[in-house]
């Protein structure tokens, strides 16, 4: 074996997959058994209004990934997944984790369109700034 970019980067991604499956399977436990939502729909890495309305998606998300992951290492140590058919698993399933877990962020946290309502104190300025 000759060692090349392409064999280093394999391995790079193939000793990846073991801390990558520990956190997401760990993230999944938490939610799950303990009923810890602090890291459930960040966004900046703020909590939403109500974490518990969103543990189930992102646990079967966590918990989903986190085993097709395990499924690769186990594929790729006993030698029955062929090079293409476990990179592009592995790649798949990061890569697919990281968007769903963006959208879930996202519609946990609701962009309000429009203008803000004013509080019952403020005034408006002539200029059409609050004074703050």
């Amino acid at each position: 074996m000759v060692l090349d970019p392409s064999v280093v980067l394999t391995w790079i991604l193939f000793l990846a997959l073991f801390p990558i499956a520990f956190f997401w399977l760990r993230r999944a436990w938490r939610i799950l058994v303990r009923g810890d939502f602090s890291e459930v729909a960040l966004r900046r890495g703020v909590p939403p209004a109500n974490p518990a309305k969103f543990a189930p998606f992102v646990a079967a998300l966590n918990l989903v990934c986190g085993a097709v992951i395990v499924f690769v290492i186990f594929g790729v140590i006993s030698a029955r997944l062929d090079y293409e058919t476990w990179s592009s698993t592995a790649g798949i399933t990061i890569w697919s984790k990281f968007l769903f877990d963006f959208i879930l962020g996202r519609h946990a946290h609701p962009v309000a369109w429009g203008r803000k309502k004013k509080a019952a104190g403020e005034t408006a300025m002539p200029s059409g700034r609050s004074d703050k």
